[in-house]
Formats: structure tokens, C-alpha cells, sequence
């Protein structure tokens, strides 16, 4: 059952804790209280702000789980804090299981910073958790697919769309490394994978042939192609950042500097 006050109390709390600087926000010259403003918890939650603080204030309707989950991701909440907030939701506590959807608040803390910077979070079955600005700029919203859509891997094989983002040419090699990475996940038994893989050999025979090949840690040499609609080629690096625990991996897009490529990642803000 809901509990309004202490939901009321605990979001207030939490809000009041964080700092602009805690989730990427400018401080501003006008702010006279520390802590975060309703409007922008609400922003970083992905609800309105009229929503949120009626939340806060003890009225409107019972927020739903994906409501909730995008508060606790928005406020930076660890897992333990994430938990309490479904259960004073009037939600379970959602299960702990190695597809991890929620965000450790280091990884978010890291992923604020890089605001001018393609990146995002993924998790170990290929499913976009969050993307920075210039990240959507580069490769669409990724974060916005349902069912097995989610899975970049499943996109890849079934939804010629998907592949526009990388040239023509590359195309045999995504389909490589996809299949080698993923059977990672296959291999330590995750359900959400071994489900994606089933549907996959039951649609796609690409799949079905890459994935009989039995490659293991194939991956990208040296950098990764991408064809933007209005930048044209983008040859960028990727770095990693895993972590374990939640089983979530950041990827950081970066350019030579001086580049031609570094020139159009400046400029992917503006057309995004």
C-alpha cells in the first residue's frame, strides 16, 4: 500500500541532497538553496513537473512502476534507495537480476559529465538504459523501442532501419561482433538473452548463420564507422566502462582531435 507521506518525505530528501552539479545541471547565478528544484527532478525523470510535484505534495494518483523508475534514475537513487521508493510507491521492489535496468549513481554521475559527449549506458543483453544528447544526435533514441526492440541485437537482425547508422560496407562485421558479444550473455544463462536468442534463430537466417560460426570476443578494429544523415562518415572510438555489479556497460564515443571527425562531433548538438 502507498504510504504519501513517506513518499512525499523521502523525495523531498533526496532532492534536497543532490546538488546541480551532482547530475550535470549548471548551478546558475539566481540560486539562492541548495538541492534540486522540483521542475528539474521532474526533467531528469522524464515526467511533468506538475506530476512530480504533486507527488511531493501529498495528492494526485499512485505513481506507476515505469513512474517510479524514472524518479529513481532522475534522483540518482542506489538500489537499496530504489527499492524503498517502490514499497512507499505502493509498488514491489523490483527484482534483482543480471539484466540490471537501473543505473548505479556513479555511472549516472559519470554519464552527467559527459553531456557534450556521444555516450550512453547499455546493458549485457544490448538494451539502451540512457544516452547523453549528442548520443540520440548520433544514433537516435535509442531508449524509446519496447519488447525485444529494445535489444540493439535483435534490431540489428531484424529491422533493416537499424543499420543505417553505419555504412553499407560494415556491415557483415557488425553482424560478427553482435553475435560473438551476445553470446556472452547466452553463455552465463540470462534469460532475456536466451530469449532474444530463440527469436532470433527462429526470424532472422543471418542470424542463424553468423551465430553457427561459434564466434567468441570478436570485436572492432581500431574505430567504428558511422554514416549520419546530415554529417556524413564519422570515424569514432569507443571506450568502455563496465560495471560489474549491474552488469551495464558506458560507451564513450571519441574522435582524434583535429579531425575531421572531431570537427562533426562539435557539431552534432546543432543538427540534433
Amino acid at each position: 500500500m502507498r504510504n504519501r507521506v513517506e513518499l512525499a518525505d523521502f523525495l523531498r530528501a533526496r532532492r534536497e541532497a543532490l546538488q546541480p552539479e551532482d547530475v550535470g545541471l549548471p548551478r546558475g547565478p539566481r540560486r539562492r538553496t541548495g538541492g534540486l528544484r522540483r521542475e528539474e527532478v521532474a526533467a531528469l525523470s522524464g515526467i511533468s513537473a506538475d506530476y512530480y510535484s504533486r507527488i511531493e505534495q501529498q495528492r494526485g494518483p499512485q505513481p506507476s512502476e515505469q513512474v517510479l523508475a524514472g524518479i529513481a534514475r532522475g534522483l540518482h537513487l542506489s538500489l537499496d534507495e530504489r527499492d524503498h521508493l517502490f514499497r512507499v510507491g505502493g509498488h514491489p521492489a523490483p527484482q534483482r537480476h543480471p539484466r540490471g535496468d537501473h543505473i548505479s549513481p556513479g555511472t549516472m554521475r559519470i554519464l552527467d559529465r559527459l553531456a557534450d559527449t556521444p555516450a550512453q549506458v547499455i546493458n549485457r543483453v544490448g538494451e539502451t538504459l540512457a544516452q547523453t544528447r549528442p548520443a540520440i544526435a548520433l544514433m537516435g533514441d535509442d531508449t524509446r523501442w519496447t519488447g525485444l526492440a529494445r535489444s540493439a541485437v535483435y534490431r540489428w537482425f531484424t529491422d533493416p532501419a537499424s543499420r543505417a547508422v553505419h555504412p553499407e560496407e560494415d556491415h557483415a562485421l557488425h553482424s560478427r561482433v553482435y553475435a560473438a558479444q551476445f553470446r556472452q550473455a547466452c553463455g552465463a544463462g540470462v534469460p532475456r538473452a536466451l530469449e532474444i536468442r530463440e527469436a532470433l534463430l527462429a526470424r532472422s537466417p543471418e542470424f542463424a548463420r553468423v551465430w553457427a560460426e561459434h564466434r567468441v570476443g570478436e570485436g572492432y578494429p581500431g574505430v567504428k564507422r558511422f554514416a549520419h544523415r546530415e554529417l556524413g562518415l564519422l570515424e569514432l572510438r569507443c571506450q568502455t566502462l563496465v560495471d560489474p555489479e549491474q552488469a551495464q556497460t558506458l560507451l564513450v564515443f571519441t574522435a582524434e582531435p583535429g579531425s575531421e571527425s572531431h570537427e562533426k562531433l562539435l557539431l552534432l548538438a546543432a543538427v540534433g
